[in-house]
């Protein structure tokens, strides 16, 4: 049984990330929670023409010269979020040794698809001119993670020879208009795929695709099918389920608050620091060799 402590301390991580994923007030909390030590926070950069092209860059102060960037895309249904919402992930991620940006894109009703994605191949194009020859590795949640796998996994936006992985957080991959609320966010497509119907070994990164089996929001079955559909066109994929966990749990698993109150999933972390410093091989991009 658990003991009372373990019990308090998973009230005060729930009341802690769950506002802060959903956009409220309270992200002030869980930022809080989280140190900054030994990492800079470099905000507002821009990499593009509009108020919504900004992004954060968290480098860690001891950031070597062969560590991955890892570009985080962060969820709210296309219609909410902010770059500042996440700085604890941010820091947490960054204090794995790796350098993290956060960019911002535009929402409903400002906006709708393809904007969003549009935005996201625009930040990574931005970020591979800035730091040329350091290996960009995508990563969003729900929302988020659609529109980096529509980058990483569709040549089309014209940034997927930039990425050299993608990581999928409880990512909803193939759904139809009707899913989404407003419907009109995906105006005039009856079915969205963020991936071509066929994958090309070679020229399709390698994948990392995380979800929570208890996740109600995003099914679990968009990993299960991306996954398949990976290991069919011999593309590098590892899939990892994770019993019991929802959909902010995944998110949840990595922040550093999450790990000193003794709630975090380990193997989610250490999942993502195999792929992002022990990566599988990308043959169409040789020269990351070197900076694994």
């Amino acid at each position: 049984m658990e003991s009372q402590l373990h019990v308090r301390r998973r009230a005060l991580l729930a009341s802690a990330t769950l506002p802060a994923l959903t956009g409220c007030s309270a992200t002030d909390l869980v930022n809080a929670l989280t140190s900054s030590r030994g990492v800079n926070r470099e905000e507002g950069q821009p990499y593009g023409p509009g108020p919504r092209h900004r992004l954060d860059l968290y480098r860690p102060q001891d950031l070597s010269e062969s560590a991955p960037l890892l570009v985080f895309v962060y969820g709210g249904a296309w219609r909410s979020g902010g770059r500042a919402d996440y700085a604890f992930m941010g820091l947490s991620l960054a204090r794995l040794g790796c350098l993290v940006a956060i960019p911002d894109y535009r929402l409903w009703p400002e906006s709708r698809f393809p904007d969003f994605v549009e935005d996201t191949a625009m930040a990574v194009r931005h970020l591979a001119a800035q730091m040329p020859g350091r290996r960009c590795v995508l990563m969003g949640h729900s929302a988020g993670a659609f529109n980096a796998a529509c980058v990483a996994l569709d040549p089309r936006w014209g940034s997927q020879g930039m990425v050299g992985g993608f990581i999928g957080l409880a990512g909803p991959y193939d759904f139809a208009a009707s899913e989404v609320t407003p419907p009109a966010i995906f105006s005039g497509l009856p079915r969205i795929q963020a991936a071509p119907e066929r994958l090309r070994a070679g020229q399709t990164p390698p994948l990392l695709l995380i979800h929570g089996e208890a996740d109600t929001v995003v099914g679990p079955y968009h990993s299960r099918i991306m996954t398949e559909r990976a290991r069919a066109a011999g593309v590098p994929v590892q899939h990892l389920t994770r019993p019991g966990m929802g959909h902010l749990g995944v998110v949840t698993a990595l922040a550093e608050p999450a790990r000193w109150l003794g709630l975090a999933d380990a193997a989610v972390h250490e999942a993502l620091a195999e792929f992002l410093f022990r990566p599988p091989p990308h043959p169409s991009h040789p020269g990351h060799a070197a900076n694994r």
